[in-house]
């Protein structure tokens, strides 16, 4: 029997948890995470929307979610409307659009979340710059910003895709 009302819990518990852990691991290990010149940025929220997507097996508009966490995103973190409300969006749909030609397994969902990662990190970098919110170069943000964060990401997702799978096994 699927209980499909506890998943959705899961999920939207996870989303939540997941968007303030962004901000707390930011701030508690911001000495070591922004270190100049390097700046690793820490994307669980992406993170719990990418597996949340893999893992579950009830009906949840993701995009609608994804439009709503990046709202409350853009205005807890960013203090500018309108970029994660369009990048975490775009990210699902690359998601779904990688999740239908890759096989799903656990070697599919690093490459995805690679890419998602690349996507949002080089996505809003595009859009800060257009805003003159960064002056940083290309070459720059690729180098001491995007490898990092990348580095930093993967690991988390190494960390925790298997307990968050498992959390979700659980409530199937």
């Amino acid at each position: 029997m699927q209980r499909s009302g506890s998943e959705k819990k899961v999920f939207f518990i996870g989303l939540f948890i997941s968007f303030f852990l962004d901000g707390s691991i930011s701030q508690m290990f911001a000495s070591s995470l922004y270190h100049f010149p390097y700046a690793m940025v820490p994307y669980l929220t992406v993170l719990w929307l990418v597996l949340g997507f893999m893992f579950s097996t009830t009906k949840i508009n993701y995009v609608l979610w994804a439009i709503v966490i990046g709202f409350i995103f853009d205005l807890y973190y960013t203090g500018i409307l309108g970029i994660f409300v369009f990048i975490f969006p775009l990210t699902i749909m690359l998601t779904r659009l990688l999740y239908q030609i890759l096989t799903p397994s656990f070697f599919s969902s690093f490459l995805i979340y690679f890419i998602d990662v690349a996507f949002v990190a080089g996505l809003s970098y595009v859009v800060m710059s257009m805003i003159g919110q960064t002056q940083v170069t290309f070459s720059n943000f690729l180098v001491n910003t995007l490898a990092p964060t990348l580095a930093l990401n993967l690991i988390l997702l190494l960390i925790l895709y298997f307990p968050i799978s498992g959390l979700y096994n659980r409530f199937r």
